[in-house]
């Protein structure tokens, strides 16, 4: 049997539920099997393009795999082969430490600045003796672009350095491959093989709260530099403490707006020149550095 043909076949989910569905039947390719030993999981089309391809091939008194070797390795490869026979393979759970139990508490503290005006004070209090040097040096504008290229860099590190993207892609991963199984069960009818997916997919709902803590553990780190940052933003300008001649922007189309004035919906005009200045500045910072920031895409 090619290497290829069975590379195939497991780009086909309908076909790879059957290489799998056999495999484990056959003890691992270990006995031979019959139609009747198979056909509840697959297709009569199923189960002759594996004996025509030259995947299965008879044995006597029935058929097995040509290479099962092979094919063992090339569904461990790939990750459709698990040790357990109930296709469901384990992952780990994330699980923060104290340091970052206590970044998350303090974050939601700083957030509280958003609505309590004592505590934005302090916290934009102390972040003006920190930047006085910064605003005394640029204009408004440039300030917040030095902000954001600060913050823009802080964010994308912290979330290249503190996300495991190999157990996210894993996550990824295995619902896409519980989903692509279900979809060729559902094609072939086999309702015997989808009460199995969908138990594993309730076994596997953990997952989901795998991957929030796996994306919200940088986020938290994120906070406590950037909510800050916007809490003395915010500070600034609605509290009246921008310098003389510091009104706005000249924005194309707009034209002259002030600070305090929306400018998209009901943004406001510093929000909208944050943003599009920290969004430009993390794609600058990820292209230049060569950071990679989400899970890549497996082929």
């Amino acid at each position: 049997m090619p290497a290829e043909q069975l590379e195939s076949f497991l780009d086909n989910p309908a076909m790879r539920e059957a290489v799998s569905v056999v495999f484990e039947r056959s003890d691992r390719g270990s006995e031979e099997l019959q139609w009747a030993d198979v056909e509840d999981a697959l297709s009569s089309g199923q189960w002759g393009r594996l004996i025509e391809t030259g995947v299965l091939v008879s044995g006597g008194a029935g058929f097995t795999f040509a290479n099962p070797e092979r094919v063992e390795q090339t569904l461990e490869e790939h990750g459709y082969l698990s040790d357990a026979t109930d296709g469901v393979t384990e992952i780990e759970s994330e699980s923060w430490a104290w340091y970052d139990k206590a970044a998350g508490v303090t974050a939601l503290a700083l957030f509280a600045g958003y609505w309590n005006t004592g505590i934005r004070d302090i916290i934009a209090s102390f972040d003006n003796i920190l930047l006085a040097p910064i605003v005394e040096m640029l204009p408004f504008y440039a300030v917040i672009i030095v902000l954001a290229i600060v913050t823009g860099l802080y964010s994308t590190v912290l979330q290249a350095r503190l996300m495991d993207h190999e157990k996210m892609q894993a996550y990824q991963e295995r619902m896409k491959e519980l989903n692509e199984r279900k979809e060729a069960a559902k094609e072939r009818g086999d309702d015997e093989a989808l009460e199995q997916i969908q138990e594993e997919q309730m076994e596997a709902a953990g997952d989901q709260l795998g991957m929030f803590k796996l994306q919200f553990r940088p986020m938290v780190w994120i906070m406590l530099l950037t909510i800050p940052v916007f809490l003395w933003l915010r500070w600034k300008v609605r509290g009246g403490h921008l310098g003389v001649g510091e009104t706005g922007l000249i924005v194309p189309l707009a034209g002259a707006v002030s600070w305090q004035e929306p400018l998209l919906g009901p943004m406001s005009t510093w929000i909208v020149w944050y943003f599009l200045c920290s969004m430009a500045s993390r794609q600058i910072i990820q292209k230049t550095l060569n950071i990679q920031t989400s899970p890549s895409s497996s082929s």
